[in-house]
């Protein structure tokens, strides 16, 4: 496990410190948004490259990372395209001053794929040990990945055809999964992790990879996701009703107002 470890450190920095690269050449941070689905992969790949592949439950738990990480990292770059850096990004550099490039390296790149080592602990942990042939928790783990990647797939495709729509600039959007949870999407991502993690549990000593889930559920409940974009609405009138009938997370039926 420690080799592994050391080899998947090691490629990560190099993996983000190219990111760090091309940002410093475009000029975006947010660069980082589209990294942080892709540095999985590279996780995910190093520790199969060092343990060889070791039955089929590496090669699901690698697919099932393979298609969250990529159809992410797609969604994001397409969505920037053609758009000025993110403003969370923005407001960074600007209070970083003269440290901004070196801040922007320590703590939005290198930082990042620290978090996406440990988020990928589970997938990790069945590449190193493989484990007994597939059996019923892969299939649950396999089910519970697939309703958080609908969420996830789902909450995004419905929020960039309310805000394609010049009519709803500056609105809110409040049909589709958005009715039932302000994030649907995040609650997906979340609930994907929740189903690998399942996957491991099927590996001996597995449970002790719960630190990955948890870490990705805290990072976007209380630090990075949930409330560094809702910062971004407070005090909206029409967010503020939103907010008081609808679930933050978990989808609810709505409150009545």
């Amino acid at each position: 496990m420690l080799r592994t470890l050391l080899a998947q450190l090691g490629v990560t920095a190099c993996y983000m410190t190219a990111w760090f690269g091309l940002s410093l050449w475009k000029r975006r941070n947010d660069l980082a948004d589209v990294a942080w689905g892709t540095v999985f992969l590279v996780g995910t790949a190093t520790a199969l490259a060092v343990n060889g592949v070791q039955g089929p439950r590496p090669v699901l738990a690698a697919a099932l990372v393979a298609v969250w990480g990529l159809r992410l990292a797609a969604h994001i770059a397409t969505r920037n395209r053609g758009k000025g850096e993110d403003p969370r990004y923005r407001k960074w550099r600007e209070e970083w001053g003269r440290f901004a490039t070196l801040r922007a390296f320590l703590q939005v790149f290198l930082l990042q794929g620290l978090l996406a080592l440990v988020v990928v602990a589970p997938v990790t942990w069945v590449a190193v040990g493989g484990g007994p042939s597939l059996g019923v928790l892969d299939g649950l783990g396999a089910l519970v990945w697939l309703v958080g990647f609908v969420f996830e797939a789902v909450g995004d495709w419905q929020l960039r055809q309310f805000t394609g729509d010049p009519a709803n600039r500056g609105r809110v959007m409040e049909g589709g999964l958005w009715r039932y949870s302000r994030h649907p999407n995040y609650f997906g991502e979340v609930v994907q992790w929740w189903g690998l993690y399942l996957v491991a549990l099927a590996v001996p000593g597995g449970w002790v990879t719960v630190v990955g889930p948890l870490a990705l559920t805290g990072l976007i409940l209380f630090v990075s996701g949930i409330p560094l974009l809702e910062k971004q609405f407070a005090g909206n009138p029409e967010f503020e009703a939103y907010k008081r009938r609808t679930s933050v997370f978990v989808p609810l039926p709505p409150r009545r107002s």
